[in-house]
C-alpha cells in the first residue's frame, strides 16, 4: 500500500506517521527521516517504510538507494514530499492533504485504488 502526505512544512505529516506507529504498538524512538529518506519499521505483521522525500532530488540516488525494492507489494509506504520523486513513485492508493488553519489543521483523504477505498471505508467504520 501506497500513501502520499501532502502538505506544508510542519503541517503534521510525521506526526501523523508517529501516531499510526504509537497505535500500533511501537515504543521506539519515531525520527523523521528528511536526511535519511527512509525509515523502517517492521511491527504488528507490518512492513512500514516512512519516507521524506523532501530533500530528494537526483533519480539516479532513488536506483541506487534501492528504494525501487521498498515499493514491492509487501509494504505499507507512507510518503511526505512525494512530489519530489514524481515520475519514480507508484501510484497512491490513499492520499491524505495536510491544511493548516488559525485553529488547527485539516486533513483530506484521498482513496485513489480499490485498496484504498477499502481501506478507507474501514476507517470510515470505526470512526
Amino acid at each position: 500500500m501506497v500513501i502520499y502526505l501532502r502538505g506544508d512544512l510542519g503541517a503534521g505529516k510525521t506526526t501523523l506517521v508517529r501516531g499510526v506507529l504509537r497505535a500500533l504498538g511501537f515504543g521506539g524512538r519515531v525520527k523523521s527521516p528528511t536526511y535519511t529518506l527512509i525509515e523502517q519499521y517492521d511491527l504488528a505483521g507490518l512492513n512500514l517504510r516512512h519516507f521524506d522525500l523532501y530533500r530528494f532530488r537526483d533519480a539516479e540516488e532513488w536506483e541506487a538507494a534501492g528504494f525501487r525494492d521498498e515499493f514491492d507489494g509487501r509494504n505499507i509506504c507512507l510518503v511526505e514530499w512525494p512530489e519530489q520523486a514524481q515520475g519514480l513513485l507508484p501510484p497512491a492508493d490513499l492520499e491524505i492533504v495536510f491544511d493548516i488553519r488559525p485553529q488547527g489543521r485539516a486533513l483530506d483523504i484521498y482513496a485513489r485504488s480499490a485498496t484504498g477505498k477499502e481501506c478507507l471505508a474501514a476507517l470510515s467504520a470505526h470512526c
